[in-house]
């Protein structure tokens, strides 16, 4: 009956607006206001703040730059096996495995498609189609600046306007097509293990969503698809990323989801439905070497 309720909710609230309002307010410099909204959601949510670069909660004039507070240097070890993709953010996996088609699964009962997802880029579609996808959900406890799998170039991003559904397992497992149905912003990146997309998935109170390259994508929130394309990597303005390194940021959390091509990347056996991950740690293995030295870093910085 609760869960029936809360879904209930997500379908009659102002979410738009309610998300604007608490955009509004995060990005306010209250003073002790502030400090209070920051010490009630660390208690709330367990925030282990010892692992941020600034643990004292006095530090962050503002909700917003406490939230996508940056970590210590050593708080996530970056894999540098040349041969493994690493996890892109904080959190629990939601689902991953096969697509099957164009069918990716969001939760029982309920699959979407690659071309629903991929605001109906054919192209885009056809690149992933019978490949493999992790979806990964932050919870607002978790750290929320999203980081490369594997060294990239930026090809193409995609604005895709959209309902703002909160994205936890409840609400997964409810309404369909949820992630083809949010809001998001879709990077397309050329790897050595083949064509990857990482795309930032929108929700309730998601005040922003940001990429290091471009800044904030969203908002404004003008209701029309937008694209960027990108240089290959010799051109003048390429965005190259290494493994590791920072590629996009939530105010407030989401969930991102990675799609890769068929047979260049094999998931590891332990993603499983919410198993927690953690920036760096392992997500899967490509089918061939890198032809160029990963980078010394070891650390989210």
């Amino acid at each position: 009956m609760l869960d029936r309720f809360k879904i209930a909710l997500q379908h009659t609230l102002p979410k738009r607006w309610l998300t604007q309002l608490a955009g509004w307010g995060a990005e306010r410099r209250g003073g002790w206001l502030t400090k209070l909204v920051i010490d009630g959601f660390v208690r709330f949510y367990k925030v282990d703040m010892q692992e941020a670069q600034r643990p004292e909660l006095t530090a962050y004039r503002t909700f917003n730059e406490f939230f996508v507070r940056p970590l210590r240097d050593d708080a996530r070890p970056i894999d540098t096996d040349p041969l493994r993709l690493v996890m892109p953010a904080d959190g629990a996996v939601s689902q991953s495995g096969p697509i099957d088609g164009d069918q990716v699964f969001q939760a029982k009962g309920h699959h979407y498609s690659l071309e629903a997802l991929l605001a109906g880029n054919d192209q885009m579609t056809q690149i992933f189609r019978d490949g493999s996808f992790v979806t990964t959900y932050l919870a607002p406890r978790d750290y929320h600046r999203v980081h490369m799998p594997c060294n990239g170039i930026l090809r193409e991003m995609i604005y895709v306007p959209g309902d703002l559904f909160s994205v936890n397992p409840l609400t997964a497992a409810s309404i369909p097509n949820l992630f083809a149905r949010n809001e998001r912003v879709i990077c397309l990146f050329d790897t050595d293990f083949g064509p990857m997309a990482q795309i930032l998935v929108g929700a309730t109170i998601v005040g922003s969503i940001e990429t290091t390259w471009a800044g904030t994508v969203t908002p404004p929130r003008e209701g029309v698809i937008k694209r960027w394309r990108y240089p290959a990597a010799d051109d003048d303005g390429a965005v190259v990323l290494l493994k590791g390194q920072e590629m996009g940021r939530f105010k407030l959390g989401s969930t991102v989801v990675n799609l890769f091509s068929k047979d260049n990347v094999i998931l590891g056996d332990h993603l499983h439905t919410r198993f927690v991950t953690r920036v760096g740690q392992y997500m899967a293995q490509g089918s061939e070497a890198v032809d160029y030295p990963l980078p010394g870093q070891s650390a989210v910085q």
